[in-house]
């Protein structure tokens, strides 16, 4: 159970309500009880961490070993200084250190979030596990540098200086003008540590003053930096690291196959299909069962794709040589492209992140025909004919999981060429169960954590791609790398001149740009050609 307990000295606030950031934030649900490792993969970890000298391994078990330095997670803050003015939603933000760490084990940094949500987050703590024969994994800065100090003095932001050979890891703050106590915060030695970078949005800025949350540099199955949890102000987050795991059985805390079959279960997304929307996911066997066509550049005649798929060709790669398309015959094709939602199927990917301190679940979901797009311009709705039609969509949305715990961190809602990602304290859950709502738009199919419009496009200029989002069919999640379709040429501007001829030219020269921007008629390629296949997802820019 998360819980925080909250002291003075802190800012006023300037309204007697509470601000949500009060209120810790829990699963409807409680977790499950995970399922024990396999008793073979129980023997092989245990081989490797006798041989590596790293104890506890295993998935949800409180604590990682990174190879001599031990972490776990706190989730448990006293609150240190906070502001109710600025940041997301104009409620400001809300600083804190870590309360109740485990007798043995160090504070790297403080923690900090907007006051816009429930409290939702961890620090991680470390203690030096190597037994000291390669020299100390922790050591205390050798001072505090002042970075920056609230208006109302009640706030003081300090950045450790660490020794020789180490880094530090996060930010420290103070309700005093004094440094904070030299153990305040311990640094960890360089090899322990990897690169870090801010993320994408800011935790709150004011005042001269900007905080952010840090990640790995580098994230992906192969990569080790771990995310620690602590911030930095924007202008030192060059000067802080990330937690590395050294271990030489670095995903021994990863999930088996029965953990992950439980964690779906526990935490599969519910679809929600547009109640409008014609075209239907279906599972990838009935889509090559109901005369799935296979093309090969410079060939006259196409070839069906077998049941199993096992005449398409090998190889990872895309040399644009091949393709896949719906059948000839008119009506069968139409009725491919209308899917079958009662034999949907949904595909998942298991895969070590962030040091393998967490599992990202991607849940994958195939559709036999993207619509075409509609484009929205002031209070117009406007068809865009056969703009955005491709054969073959694939999207997802990617649970992450903490193997500390097991716990839901953060969903990302796939939208088109990027997409973003969701704490799982600000997610929609029914039913009382720990499995997040996602949103299908119409036609697209890109996905969103909510129902609604979401404008892709410059909303200033009131001309945007529509993506429209409704409860309708719930599909229930729980239960080769070449192009999807082939390339559909459009002739753009003529396209935009005959679906849209009504309108000023300089607003049809918007909306062109935008189409050109936005949408592309190339047949997509399948989930294991994507970047997220082995590496992070990709960012909203």
């Amino acid at each position: 159970m998360r819980r925080s307990k909250w002291c003075l000295p802190c800012l006023p606030m300037a309204s007697t309500a509470a601000l949500p950031v009060e209120t810790p934030f829990s699963l409807p649900a409680p977790l499950p009880a995970w399922p024990s490792s396999s008793s073979v993969f129980d023997l092989i970890i245990t081989a490797l961490v006798a041989f590596v000298k790293v104890s506890d391994g295993g998935f949800a078990k409180g604590r990682i070993n990174l190879g001599g330095l031990e972490v776990r997670q706190v989730a448990t803050f006293d609150k240190v200084w906070s502001t109710a003015k600025g940041g997301e939603d104009g409620l400001g933000a809300t600083f804190f250190k870590p309360a109740a760490v485990p007798a043995g084990f160090c504070t790297l940094g403080h923690y900090a979030q907007p006051n816009n949500r429930p409290l939702f987050g961890h620090v991680l703590v470390a203690r030096d596990a190597s037994g000291g024969g390669t020299g100390a994994l922790l050591a205390p800065p050798l001072d505090y540098t002042l970075v920056w100090s609230s208006p109302d003095g009640a706030g003081h932001f300090w950045l450790p200086a660490p020794p020789d050979g180490y880094r530090a890891i996060g930010a420290a703050v103070t309700a005093t003008p004094e440094k904070p106590p030299l153990d305040e915060v311990r640094c960890v030695r360089a090899d322990f540590t990897d690169a870090c970078e801010a993320e994408p949005k800011e935790i709150w800025s004011g005042d001269g003053f900007a905080a952010t949350a840090l990640r790995p540099a580098v994230r992906g199955v192969d990569a080790r930096g771990v995310h620690t949890g602590t911030f930095a102000t924007a202008a030192s987050a060059s000067a802080l690291a990330c937690l590395k795991n050294n271990s030489a059985a670095y995903t021994s805390c990863m999930p088996d196959l029965a953990q992950v079959n439980a964690l779906l279960a526990a935490y599969a997304p519910q679809l929600f299909l547009h109640p409008d929307d014609p075209y239907l996911p279906s599972s990838v066997t009935w889509f090559f069962q109901n005369g799935a066509l296979l093309y090969q550049k410079g060939g006259q005649t196409p070839t069906p794709v077998a049941a199993d798929g096992s005449n398409l060709p090998q190889g990872g790669g895309n040399d644009g040589g091949y393709w896949l398309d719906l059948p000839v015959d008119n009506g069968q094709r139409e009725r491919v492209k209308k899917g079958d939602l009662a034999g949907a199927k949904v595909y998942v990917q298991a895969k070590p992140m962030l040091g393998a301190t967490a599992t990202d679940l991607a849940v994958w979901f195939f559709y036999p025909f993207n619509g075409p797009a509609r484009a929205k311009v002031g209070p117009l709705t406007i068809p865009l004919g056969e703009i955005g039609e491709h054969v073959g969509d694939w999207e997802h949305v990617t649970l992450r999981v903490s193997n500390f715990s097991g716990e839901l961190l953060r969903v990302y809602f796939s939208e088109h060429s990027a997409g973003k990602w969701v704490e799982a304290s600000q997610l929609e859950y029914l039913d009382g169960n720990n499995r997040p709502s996602a949103y299908a738009s119409l036609h697209g199919h890109a996905l969103y954590e909510k129902p609604g419009l979401v404008l892709q496009g410059n909303s200033q200029l009131g001309v945007g791609i529509r993506n429209d989002c409704a409860r309708g069919s719930r599909v229930d999640t729980g239960g080769a790398g070449r192009e999807w379709g082939p390339r559909e040429e459009y002739d753009i501007g003529r396209e935009i001149n005959r679906v849209a001829k009504l309108l000023p030219r300089s607003t049809r020269e918007k909306l062109r740009k935008l189409v050109e921007s936005v949408l592309v008629g190339e047949g997509p390629t399948g989930p294991r050609m994507k970047g997220s296949w082995r590496d992070d997802e990709r960012d909203e820019k």
